[in-house]
Formats: C-alpha cells, structure tokens, sequence
C-alpha cells in the first residue's frame, strides 16, 4: 500500500467511527481488526530492501527481521554471541583457526539438512557476491566435515563468531539457487520460522516453515506491509490493520504508553544518528567543521525536539556500549557565540548584512542530504538548519532515497549528510569505526568517502581488532573515538531508544538492541 492510499483508508475508519458514534482518539473496535484470526500476523515496517538478496546492499536484515533465515550466532541484549545454528564452537590460541559445531538438527525450509558443508557455500557465497564481507574477516580456507566447520584465517579476529551473528552472514541453502531458486524475487531458502510466498518493496507475505528446527511456528501467514511514515504506522496500529509496528516516532509514542491496550518494548540502541562531514572544499578547514558542532543545541533536540525518545549525542558510541562515553571529551558543546569567532577566525563574516556570512563574495551556503524512512532524520534536519541560521550559515535540505546516502557516503560527494547507523551490530565497534572513519585505502572502508585520514587512528583501530587482551583492545577504541572529536571529524546528533509497540493480545513481544530479531517463532497471538 502507498502511503497516500493508507492515509485515505485510515480517514475513511475515522470517519465511520465518528458516525457510529465511537470515541474517536482510541479507535479500538473499529476498523479492520485483525485479532480476530489467530492464524495471520501483520506488522508495520519500514520497506528500505527493494529485494532478498542477502548480499545486496544491508537486505539481509530483513532476511533475518522477517524470520526468514539465520545465522550461526544469535546476539543477547548484551550484545554477546549466542549458539543458534551452531550449537558450540572454540577457537585457537593464535585466533586464527575457529572451529563451529553446526546443530544436528538444523534444517532449510526445503527439508534440507544443514551440515557443515551446506554452511561453508553459503559464506562462500557471500564472500563472492558481496564486497563488504571481507571487512570483517578474510580467511584461508574453510573446511567442512560432517557437522565440524572449521574457518582458518589470514590473521586474529577475536570477533570473529560475533561477526557471524551479522545477517550478512544468514546461512542459505545455495543448492537451491543452483537448481533454479531466485533469491532476489522468490527469497533465499533459509533456516528461519517463516518461508516468502511472495516480496516487493511495498509488501513482504510469509508462510510457516513446514520444516522448523526450532520448535512450533505459530502463524499460518504473516504480512508485512510497507508503512514508511511513522504517523502512518501509529494509526494503522490503532485501527486495527496491523498488530504490530516497529519503531513507532516521538511523535505518536505517547499515545501507547500507559495504555492497556498495547504493549510496549523499549530498549537503549546501537544507533547513531550523526551527521558526516566531507572534508573536500571549504569542509577543510577545522574551523568551519568545529563551528558546525558548536552551532547545534543536542541536549535541546533529544530533550524537547524528540521528547526524551533519544540520548543527546556527544561520541561515535553510544553510551550503551562500555566504551568510555563519560570520560570523552566533547570538544565543541552548544555555544553559537564560539561558532560564530570559530567562524570568523577563518574569514567568515557578513560583510553584505543578508545575515549569510561571507568570504571573497561568496556566502557560506552547505547542502544537507537526508532521507525520510527514519521519521528523525528529517526533525534533526530542519531543527539544524534553524540553528545554523541563527549564526550565519545558510543550509538547503535536500532529501534523498535510502539506497542513496550509501552511495553519498562512498564517494562523498556531499557537504553534510545525515543518517542513523549501527555502531556495533556484531557486539564489537571496530568494524564500525574503521568503515567510516579508516583511511580508504584500495576501497577498504567503503563508507569513508569524507577525506578523512588520521594514521594514528589507523593504528588504534588496528590494534583493537588484532589483540586478544580486551583490556587494550577497549583502551584503543576510547582513544580512537577521542581523535574523531579532537578533530571535528563528524557531528554526533544522538542515540535513539528503539521500540516494537504491539497489541495487547500479542505475547512475545521483544526490543533487542541489535534490531535484528522482529518476526521470531516467540512472537504469537
């Protein structure tokens, strides 16, 4: 369903229930109300994957949100690495030989068995297809025997069974690719509760996995219709037309607290919602990037702007993660009158009294870059642009579709660019660190098109991802985040809280920091 159609069918409920004389602002028991049918599940998403190929572009989260494929680790709300295909596993005392037990009684939604040898042609597969899998490891060689997989290294990657909880990382059945399956429209055969019947961009429809390993399924269908707008997806939830949603805004989120109606679930998120700067053009200058972090009232927009729904950003992880949060300096905290001499220390005055400063006749104008499916972005966006106003900078606010900030944030081919990114989705923040911040080497961190290069950073950051003392390893990471606000490196907006709000009726509702586990085999009516 487009939004504009949804918009309209919501309308229409209103106003059937004003004439029957309902209370308007509840909605409950009007509409098209799905607890009726125990057997069919539909949840309110964001639709960003335009198809199921794990290895394109970040789809394989939905892979792995819509239960339709696993991995071999499955992540606890700590973020530790959990058995889930693989039952056990050790590794080496050089770190560079793992060994994986692959559950005996694991199966495809085919009925295939997964053995070790079906788990090593599906990272083989990924390795081949996608680009971004050697980011967080390369190996020599995989072997598999019987249900033994063992992966040998190039070096130690003491994270390397948390990088495997990825859902890049989803174990598919590539024997049924060989014999004709299209991953891309039909889905990959998968290991997961639930099997695709059919997948577009708007809408995602799902069976129940006749094959389960892992216990009763409990719904005969789930739809998963695409509701980008987060105003959309609350009142489709108190209509009646979904049961539940994901990621309700702050907008809306008042209205099902404290309601016995609905279930909330909450929790503290891997996010950040930061702002990269391209360090091309007049960006260069520190000055300017300082007065950039300077000129923005964080505390004001996680307080007031998202009513508490966020953390008020400061560093490149969130406080969540034990990585030194309290003991970072913030370098430029809110003060437009330091942004404004920032400003003028290099050459940036209004010279002409439009309210624009100016150097060499030309005002300081920047476009931002944003996207809507995360309703915040937009609200940061403008709340930014209020703000620089005030000292003199003139930003235009350009929104883009999701799939473009990547290639934004490749070429960097952008001022300013605003998005929300998991910092540690394998449980460890290297990987995200080096991505974004690494020098670019070869294309070695494809998300660092901003120019920005720091060796000492380089060394930090390989330091912490080869050591096995995580002593050191979380000394060198606090370090490496200190050079990124030492060098006015990125805007750090703030962390949100992440939420699946549902209807009362539903049981097993459950907000896992790492937003990788929505549709699981717990969730039922």
């Amino acid at each position: 369903l487009v939004i504009g159609d949804y918009m309209k069918k919501i309308k229409r409920v209103l106003a059937t229930c004003t004439l029957l004389g309902f209370a308007v602002v509840g909605l409950t028991g009007c509409g098209m109300n799905s607890s009726a049918d125990k057997d069919i599940l539909r949840v309110g998403a964001i639709g960003f994957a335009s198809t199921l190929e794990p290895t394109e572009n970040y789809f394989s989260w939905v892979v792995v949100r819509y239960g339709i494929g696993e991995t071999l680790v499955k992540f606890d709300d700590t973020m530790k690495a959990k058995p889930w295909l693989a039952s056990k596993w050790s590794v080496s005392e050089d770190g560079k030989t793992w060994t994986f037990i692959i559950n005996d009684k694991a199966k495809f939604s085919n009925g295939r068995k997964v053995t070790a040898q079906a788990v090593k042609e599906s990272f083989e597969r990924t390795f081949t297809k996608s680009n971004r899998a050697k980011t967080f490891f390369t190996y020599d060689s995989i072997t598999a025997d019987g249900q033994i997989l063992t992966i040998h290294t190039d070096k130690a990657y003491p994270n390397l069974s948390g990088s495997l909880g990825d859902p890049l990382f989803v174990i598919v059945d590539v024997q049924s690719e060989r014999e004709g399956r299209n991953f891309s429209s039909d889905g990959p055969i998968g290991t997961g509760p639930y099997v695709v019947t059919s997948f577009t961009k708007e809408r995602a429809e799902l069976a129940a996995n006749e094959n389960y390993w892992d216990g009763d399924v409990p719904f005969k269908r789930v739809e998963v219709p695409a509701i980008n707008d987060a105003n959309t997806r609350a009142m489709a939830l108190q209509s009646g037309d979904i049961d539940m949603a994901i990621n309700i805004g702050p907008g809306e989120y008042s209205l099902f607290t404290d309601n016995k109606d609905y279930t909330v679930t909450e929790a503290s998120s891997l996010r950040d919602v930061m702002v990269r700067m391209s360090q091309k053009g007049e960006l260069k200058d520190s000055n300017l990037r300082a007065a950039l972090i300077a000129g923005i009232d964080r505390d004001s927009y996680a307080k007031n702007l998202l009513k508490d729904t966020f953390i008020a950003g400061k560093a490149p992880l969130p406080p969540s993660l034990d990585y030194g949060f309290k003991q970072l300096k913030d370098t430029n905290p809110y003060d437009p009158n330091k942004a404004k001499t920032l400003l003028a220390k290099s050459g940036w005055t209004d010279t002409n009294g439009d309210g624009i400063v100016d150097k060499n006749g030309n005002n300081l104008s920047l476009v931002l870059y944003t996207y809507t499916s995360r309703p915040e972005l937009t609200l940061y966006a403008e709340a930014m642009q209020a703000d620089y106003k005030k000292i003199g900078i003139d930003v235009q606010i350009k929104i883009v579709d999701y799939t473009m900030i990547d290639e934004l944030a490749k070429t960097g081919d952008y001022d300013l660019l605003v998005s929300s990114v998991v910092t540690a989705n394998t449980g460890d923040p290297v990987w995200f660190l080096k991505q974004y911040w690494g020098s670019n080497i070869d294309g070695d961190n494809p998300n660092n098109g901003s120019g920005f290069n720091n060796s000492r950073f380089d060394e930090l950051i390989a330091l912490a991802g080869s050591t096995l003392d995580a002593t050191i390893a979380r000394n060198a990471v606090i370090n490496a985040q200190q050079i990124l606000l030492d060098e006015n490196a990125t805007i750090f907006l703030g962390y949100p809280k992440i939420n699946m709000i549902g209807k009362s009726y539903l049981k097993g509702i459950h907000t896992s920091p790492s937003e990788y586990y929505v549709i699981t085999k717990d969730l039922k009516k």
